[in-house]
């Protein structure tokens, strides 16, 4: 009994010697888990103020909207509030199959399936798909989900250098006698920055390996219809496997992976995140149809994207800010400490403007930085007035 107590003391100490977090908090700088008493689309209130979202990732600005709202309503009124069990087991609900056959069609693949979160659609993929023998390679700046699925899994983990697909190709090449999985980021969520699909699929083909790519912030953002960056390069068909998540543009939560029949009927037999987990309650999941249909019947949201997206960052780049190579509604601000940059995110917050501040381990310590992500429902004078801040606010602290 007492092995068992200094066992457990010494289990916490971490805990109490962790005082990183509330050293900036006592600065009232900390800009972490701040309770949004009221939303109303690009406009929260916290601590009893309202503030421009410009932290958030509803692009098209549709979780406000009538239609996803009465969808939801409808399917809280016919299904329940949950599904009280997993897709493998009771909790497959008609509109379930609805959204996964939307969603190949949509997608160009044979079959879909949905998952209750993002974040598991890319550990039930790569966990289920990648066993003994086989080899995942991923991008050193994939989204933590990507890196997760990869430690789930029994394959080998090859990480290659960031949009580097020269050191990609050496590594490909060394394993090229395994079952292979390349997967990156359609679109880089700290940089904006858009994936090398063609070279990727050229590689892919080369060395035998397949080809997935996680469109988590591309889908209602990029391609002919929102349908993302094997779409926006015209190379749906070549791209293996899409992943991608309900909780961006399509104003909800959840998330899919589309590909192949086979490997969709696979994966809903071998991929642990899908089998274990309770199914997608049925509001969200009505919602994310609603949503699709808004989606595709008003193609003038994301015109507004754009034009909100190109506005605010020539603004930036006019101030003198550095927002790195973003080609995408994500623009990062580049500040560089972590304090200088706490500093400016609390002087943002504190004059209307909410942003994401990113720091280590996301990024290297001198390249913290502030997240900006634009809307479609942006108003001009909404990107005026945050320009305007950023504008106040370098000239107040020149030095950062």
């Amino acid at each position: 009994m007492e092995t068992q107590i200094l066992q457990q003391v010494q289990l916490f100490e971490k805990c109490r010697g962790f005082t990183k977090a509330r050293e900036v908090q006592a600065q009232g700088l900390y800009p972490y888990f701040k309770p949004i008493s009221k939303a109303e689309d690009t406009v929260v209130v916290i601590e009893g103020q309202e503030r421009v979202m410009m932290g958030s990732n509803n692009y098209l600005g549709l979780t406000h909207h009538p239609r996803v709202l009465e969808a939801a309503k409808r399917a809280l009124e016919q299904f329940g509030s949950g599904c009280t069990g997993s897709r493998f087991l009771n909790g497959t609900l008609a509109l379930h199959e609805e959204l996964e056959g939307r969603l190949a069609d949509f997608l160009g693949k044979e079959a879909a399936l949905i998952f209750s979160t993002g974040y598991q659609a890319n550990l039930g993929l790569i966990s289920g798909l990648i066993g003994r023998g086989d080899v995942v390679y991923i991008d050193k700046l994939d989204h933590a989900s990507i890196i997760d699925g990869a430690k789930l899994s029994y394959g080998e983990t090859q990480r290659f250098n960031h949009g580097d697909l020269t050191h990609l190709e050496r590594k490909l090449l060394k394993h090229s006698g395994d079952g292979a999985m390349v997967i990156v980021d359609g679109v880089y969520s700290m940089e904006g920055e858009i994936a090398d699909v063609p070279e990727l699929v050229r590689l892919g083909q080369r060395y035998g390996a397949a080809i997935a790519v996680d469109d988590a912030h591309s889908i209602g953002v990029l391609g002919p219809n929102g349908d993302g960056t094997a779409a926006h390069f015209g190379m749906t068909d070549e791209v293996d496997v899409i992943v991608g998540t309900f909780s961006k543009s399509l104003a909800s939560i959840g998330g899919f992976v589309a590909a192949s029949e086979s490997v969709i009927h696979y994966l809903k037999h071998h991929s642990r995140p899908l089998i274990f987990t309770a199914a997608l309650p049925p509001a969200n999941t009505a919602g994310v149809l609603a949503a699709m249909d808004i989606m595709l019947s008003e193609p003038e949201r994301r015109t507004t994207l754009w034009e909100n997206t190109h506005r605010f960052q020539e603004g930036c780049r006019s101030l003198g800010f550095d927002i790195g190579p973003t080609k995408t509604p994500i623009v990062p601000i580049l500040i560089g400490s972590l304090e200088h940059t706490f500093m400016f995110w609390r002087k943002l917050f504190d004059a209307g403007v909410f942003t994401n501040p990113v720091v280590p381990p996301a990024v290297p310590p001198d390249e913290c930085r502030l997240r900006a992500s634009l809307m479609a429902t942006h108003t001009r004078d909404q990107i005026g007035m945050v320009l305007e801040t950023f504008a106040r606010l370098r000239r107040e602290l020149g030095a950062i």
